[in-house]
């Protein structure tokens, strides 16, 4: 016999990602300190949020196609956020940083003063 039969079965809700938090990073992307005139691209990831721009200081692609910028991770079990800048020459996601607001992980990337993004 199926032990949910006669009882009602939560199914768990995935809080990240979700479109009203994918548009509140996109907005708030446009105060950010370097590469004011590239406009960056934030997709929907498993839990999270993947910011993706232009390489326009050539850095990293002399040809200045679209570079993994940064990755923004919500930790459902500590309910905090957490921010990975991308090592592009080995092509891993480094541990940046981790807040508890998705505010104030966007304002650190935003004002990126080790230059670690926006690369």
């Amino acid at each position: 016999m199926n032990a949910a039969v006669g009882r009602k079965v939560r199914v768990g809700l995935v809080a990240h990602p979700n479109e009203l938090d994918r548009k509140r990073i996109e907005r708030a992307l446009t105060s950010r300190k370097r590469y004011r005139y590239v406009s960056p691209n934030v997709k929907p990831v498993r839990s999270g949020y993947l910011i993706e721009s232009p390489c326009c200081s050539r850095n990293i692609d002399k040809d200045g196609g679209l570079i993994d910028v940064a990755l923004i991770h919500h930790d459902a079990t500590s309910a905090t956020w957490k921010l990975f800048r991308k090592d592009h020459a080995r092509g891993l996601w480094e541990f940046h940083s981790i807040h508890q607001r998705l505010t104030a992980a966007i304002d650190e990337l935003n004002t990126d003063s080790e230059r670690v993004f926006w690369q």
